[in-house]
């Protein structure tokens, strides 16, 4: 399997979006070995013809109207799967530019800090007025960062707030559940230097340094703000990356696993079916059959 992290283009380095429209008039091809993923969220609206999108833990079969939201650094492929011409607009947004005070008590939820905002894609499928609502920001936003008139910039940035308005409004399942405010100042800090360590020892008490707390007000704070204890949070990251590396380059589990910080093999067999459902392997074949 193939992979690499696509880069994004922005239209507008400041608003960090990128809003597109793609036309394909060639005949269906499959999937192909070419899993990407990338930081920014990605939203794909279908004009016309029909298009196939995979992730690791779905397939979506879209039609003219439909729309797909894609979390950020989530691994997917897409492809066309009929004979009529494919028209549809991408957006790419990194959402961490817009996270104001307004946002921060959804913070743990846009920063997919917990759960991937994949999960959110049962409103487009179960609720037409949303999938309408969602698809004219969508168009709104690509025209505004096309024509550039007087103003785009706080347009297409108020497009943006309104679609996440939009997914809170909409979320039936309550899955976007608002928490404690969260300081981006304190919390970005230490979630960079989460990801930077990984495969190291992260030291709690170099976190709690980096937070400007003691160790127990940090622990109580990380677990008020974002739902999880730290610990679990750590674990998250790790598995998520092993993901990743799964499907990056040719190794042995237990090569990634300590790759990850890992190096009890039970521990991240059994931390792994728990956060993704099944074995490395199983998870590795899956998206095999995927590209198949």
């Amino acid at each position: 399997m193939e992979q690499f992290q696509e880069p994004i283009h922005y239209q507008n380095p400041q608003l960090c979006i990128k809003a597109w429209q793609f036309e394909d008039d060639a005949s269906p091809k499959p999937a192909g070995r070419r899993w990407h993923y990338h930081k920014e969220v990605e939203l794909i609206l279908v004009l016309r013809g029909a298009m196939g999108v995979h992730t690791a833990g779905a397939v979506y079969a879209l039609r003219p109207g439909d729309i797909v939201m894609i979390g950020s650094s989530q691994l997917h492929l897409s492809h066309k799967t009929s004979e009529e011409d494919l028209v549809y607009i991408v957006l790419h947004v990194d959402l961490q530019r817009y996270f104001d005070p307004a946002m921060m008590m959804y913070y743990r939820h846009f920063s997919e800090l917990v759960r991937p905002l994949e999960e959110l894609n049962y409103i487009f499928r179960e609720n037409g007025e949303a999938r309408q609502e969602t698809a004219g920001i969508i168009l709104d936003i690509h025209k505004e960062m096309m024509e550039k008139r007087k103003g785009y910039e706080i347009a297409a940035s108020m497009r943006i707030k309104q679609l996440l308005l939009t997914l809170l409004r909409h979320d039936r399942r309550e899955l976007l559940q608002g928490y404690a405010y969260v300081d981006d100042a304190t919390m970005r800090p230490v979630l960079d230097y989460v990801d930077e360590h990984l495969a190291q020892r992260v030291d709690m008490d170099e976190v709690s340094r980096i937070a400007r707390m003691s160790y127990s007000a940090f622990s109580k704070y990380f677990k008020r703000s974002i739902g999880v204890s730290f610990v679990d949070y750590v674990n998250r990251q790790r598995i998520r990356k092993a993901e990743h590396l799964l499907v990056t380059r040719p190794g042995s589990v237990a090569e990634i696993a300590a790759d990850v910080g890992f190096a009890n093999m039970a521990h991240f067999y059994e931390l792994f079916k728990r956060y993704s459902g099944c074995t490395p392997k199983q998870y590795a074949h899956r998206l095999l059959q995927r590209e198949e």
